[in-house]
């Protein structure tokens, strides 16, 4: 008999990411992310599954702590992949402690014939990313090395390589002349940057191609393997103001070209036809493409490379291929282009309705075609040509399906349609969902100053029910047909779930994405409060038990709501902004660029604005039992957010509390330490549970296990 979900169910899911497909399209790599034993951690460890499903997917590498990235090799007899296995099986006393080491993760290689991995690269400060060669013969590496051995790279950091003993510890001093040193997540990154080192696959001998102040992306080969392309922010004032152009270095010379150009360019992906004279690459410049991606053509030696350069082949559709659908389960590994064997294609993942859908679009005349078409997520694929048309492996979710490999065959090379449908190749989560009773999420639409809006709701049971609505961050993000622990574990607390994509959500179109510019609080909120209006209307919700919750922009929007609505009966905003001068001013987003894109001003330049359309200017009117959520690492919306607010709310004697998450970022729900994760789950339960379920006024009792005691 299936159960309902409990938060700790989380902690056993196997999540797939970085499908890759062999040459030949017989075989499909992927990484499975999996919690460690002590919940304190994760595992990650490379998977194989036969593209005909004569065998079940099987466990390829060790996984002892962290692997992933797989890439076969160009002839198909092997397989390589980063790991951080070295610092176990690989005893070195000379470099220290193994949790102070920077050379841990390198390529491996594994034979697919049988033995075991070795390992190719030997850089001092690891291996970020990687690309093969046509020929096999060398790799595109993405490091932060400076030298090629630990001694050069030790000389060219400063560092002094023959300490004394008892000698005072080095300076431990932080200085900076720019921002954008810091980053959510990593901490601080002045000196980290990753550029390009091309490695010799027999000899491991590494050569340095690119320099500069700035991290080089996204490398890829040429077809010919005699040059590389990238993206990166060569700019004088790079920190103020984020733009990227497109590079191609030749990689004997290391002859660097620009084939992108203008004052305001950010693109990124750059991607090879197979003719070998063009590259694809998504992006626009600012600030017609400041709230869509399109899909570019330059020519690769940099004749395009001019303001007006360059061929947009989907300006004429309304897509918006790069978009970042929102869950705690699935994994989003953004934007992909991937050609056809005859380079008259280009594969894509863009959303349409609330799902992320694969497409492609004609390199001569950029008509675009749907390929899937399913209410679901696919977070990532990969695609090879197999003889007869193309393959696509991808990973596939829905709001009741936890994330999976399933395989397409698309027959002929432009045009053609799919042959059938795809193919389910593994089932890793059978065992917790089979246990388990999930609810089909039920679509909504309403109409709010002109724009039709698309809502979701998971009901808890029949007729009124207390109703929590979801708000997701970005702002320009989106929800949609995926998987949300939270939202089932809710439903399944006798709490239904209402969630939507207002006015400033990716997917719908620039003229709605751009809908909420200089625009953060009222509009959006007119959109949420007319979704639930019509939920009460159509006798789902219970207007005297109504619960709000959102994360980063959503905890924003939650914050702005409940200052200017008195209707809900409890509240939670996690990782939220209440001071939007402190968002501009602290933190990796500090600055003025995306400032002024968004709100076409700055907190030093219009303070009292950026005071109007903060939701602490009107704190002292929520009176909304309020559960402030914070990671105390966040650097994107940084903790001192929530200390602000708190200060207030309880300063003014309202029902508040502060739940500070210690060693976490601002990605605590989505990829947080298993354990924060769970308890964060438990917290938001408990909290509507309290006030919504059980109708109490008065706070609920702190946690007895809190802090550590």
């Amino acid at each position: 008999m299936p159960r309902p979900p409990r938060p700790e169910d989380l902690a056993r899911l196997r999540i797939p990411t970085e499908p890759r497909l062999s040459p030949d399209g017989r075989l499909i790599a992927f990484t499975v992310k999996t919690v460690a034993p002590g919940h304190d951690g994760y595992r990650s460890s490379v998977w194989l599954v036969p593209a005909d499903a004569s065998r079940p997917a099987r466990q390829a590498t060790i996984g002892h702590k962290t692997e992933r990235q797989p890439r076969f090799t160009p002839d198909g007899t092997g397989l390589a992949f980063l790991s951080d296995r070295r610092l176990v099986v690989e005893e070195d006393p000379t470099r220290g402690d193994a949790k102070d080491r920077e050379d841990g993760t390198q390529v491996h290689l594994l034979p697919l014939d049988g033995g075991e991995a070795r390992r190719l690269t030997d850089l001092p400060r690891g291996v970020e990313s990687f690309e093969w060669s046509p020929d096999g013969s060398r790799l595109l590496v993405a490091t932060s090395s400076r030298g090629a051995t630990m001694a050069l790279d030790a000389k060219r950091r400063g560092k002094d390589a023959k300490r004394e003993p008892g000698s005072p510890p080095e300076s431990d001093y932080r200085y900076t002349d720019r921002l954008g040193y810091l980053f959510n997540g990593a901490g601080f990154i002045g000196g980290q940057e990753a550029h390009l080192w091309l490695v010799d696959v027999a000899t491991g001998e590494a050569r340095r191609l690119t320099d500069g102040p700035t991290a080089d992306e996204g490398a890829a080969w040429s077809p010919d393997g005699r040059k590389a392309a990238f993206a990166t922010n060569r700019r004088r004032d790079h920190d103020l103001r984020f733009r990227t152009d497109i590079f191609v270095i030749d990689v004997e010379t290391g002859k660097e070209t620009q084939i992108t150009g203008g004052d305001d360019p950010v693109f990124v992906g750059p991607t090879w036809l197979p003719d070998g004279r063009t590259i694809a690459a998504l992006g626009g410049h600012l600030p017609q493409n400041g709230y869509r991606n399109d899909i570019w053509l330059f020519a690769a030696d940099g004749s395009d490379a001019s303001p007006d350069g360059g061929r947009n082949l989907s300006a004429q559709h309304d897509l918006m291929p790069g978009a970042a659908m929102n869950s705690d389960v699935a994994i989003g590994e953004g934007p992909r282009l991937v050609p056809s064997e005859d380079g008259s294609w280009l594969t894509f993942s863009a959303p349409v309705d609330g799902s992320m859908e694969l497409w492609r679009i004609g390199t001569r005349d950029g008509d675009v075609e749907r390929i899937t078409r399913d209410r679901h997520f696919i977070s990532s694929f990969d695609q090879v040509a197999d003889g007869r048309g193309s393959r696509i492996a991808f990973v596939r979710s829905s709001p009741t399906e936890t994330p999976d490999i399933q395989l397409l065959d698309l027959t002929g090379r432009r045009g053609g349609r799919s042959s059938a449908r795809p193919t389910g190749l593994t089932e890793l989560n059978a065992d917790v969902i089979d246990e388990l009773e999930l609810r089909e999420a039920v679509e909504r639409r309403w109409t709010v100053d002109g724009r039709e809006i698309q809502g979701w709701l998971i009901p808890a049971g029949d007729g009124r029910q207390p109703v929590v609505t979801e708000i997701h961050g970005g702002p320009h993000t989106l929800y949609g047909w995926a998987p949300f622990w939270e939202f089932q574990l809710l439903a399944a607390s006798g709490l239904s779930v209402f969630y939507t994509n207002p006015r400033g959500s990716e997917g719908y179109g620039r003229d709605f994405n751009e809908g909420n510019l200089r625009d953060w609080g009222p509009g959006p909120m007119r959109d949420v409060i007319a979704g639930i209006d019509a939920l009460v209307a159509d006798g789902l919700a219970d207007p005297e038990r109504l619960g709000v919750t959102g994360g980063s922009y959503g905890g924003y929007l939650t914050n702005w709501i409940i200052g200017h609505d008195d209707r809900f009966r409890a509240a939670v905003t996690c990782r939220s902004v209440s001071d939007m001068a402190m968002l501009f001013l602290t933190g990796d987003i500090s600055g003025g660029d995306w400032a002024r894109l968004e709100f076409k001003t700055t907190p030093w330049e219009d303070p009292a604005y950026f005071r109007e359309i903060s939701p602490i200017t009107y704190a002292s009117a929520i009176r909304t039992p309020l559960l402030i959520q914070h990671s105390e690492q966040d650097i994107r919306t940084t903790v001192g957010q929530a200390e602000a607010l708190f200060t207030v709310l309880r300063s003014n004697k309202r029902p508040v509390r502060l739940m500070r998450v210690p060693e976490e970022s601002h990605e605590l729900t989505r990829s947080g330490t298993p354990f924060r994760r769970v308890e964060n789950l438990v917290q938001v339960r408990d909290w509507f549970r309290h006030f919504l379920v059980d109708g109490k006024r008065g706070l609920p009792p702190l946690p007895k296990a809190r802090a550590g005691r």
